[in-house]
C-alpha cells in the first residue's frame, strides 16, 4: 500500500489544521484510504501526515495537486514542504 508522507514546518499550527481540515484537494475523491497526522513533540510546529492510497499512481497525483497547493500558500501555511511516496515494508506489535 503505498503511503504518501509529507512533512513541513507551520508558522501556526492551528492555521494549519484549519487549512488541512479544509481539504483543498479532496482527500476521499482522490483516492486517500487513511491517513495520520504526526506532530513532533520537541518542535509543535513540524507536522508529517501519512497519507495511504491502493495505488502508487493515486499517490503520485495527490502529491502533483498538493504542489499546486503549496505554491500557493508556501511561507503563509507551510514552510520547506518535503513529499516522498513509501511502502510499509514490516509492521511487527511487540
Amino acid at each position: 500500500m503505498p503511503i504518501l508522507r509529507i512533512e513541513h514546518s507551520v508558522p501556526n499550527f492551528d492555521g494549519w489544521k484549519r487549512a488541512f481540515d479544509s481539504d483543498p484537494v479532496d482527500r476521499k475523491k482522490s483516492g486517500v484510504r487513511r491517513y495520520q497526522v504526526l506532530r513532533s513533540i520537541d518542535d509543535p510546529n513540524y507536522v508529517m501526515i501519512d497519507l495511504e492510497f491502493d495505488t502508487q499512481s493515486e499517490a503520485e497525483a495527490l502529491l502533483a495537486a498538493m504542489r499546486q497547493v503549496w505554491s500557493r500558500v508556501e511561507g503563509t501555511v507551510i514552510v520547506e514542504p518535503q513529499a516522498r511516496i513509501v511502502e510499509t515494508v514490516e509492521t511487527k506489535e511487540l
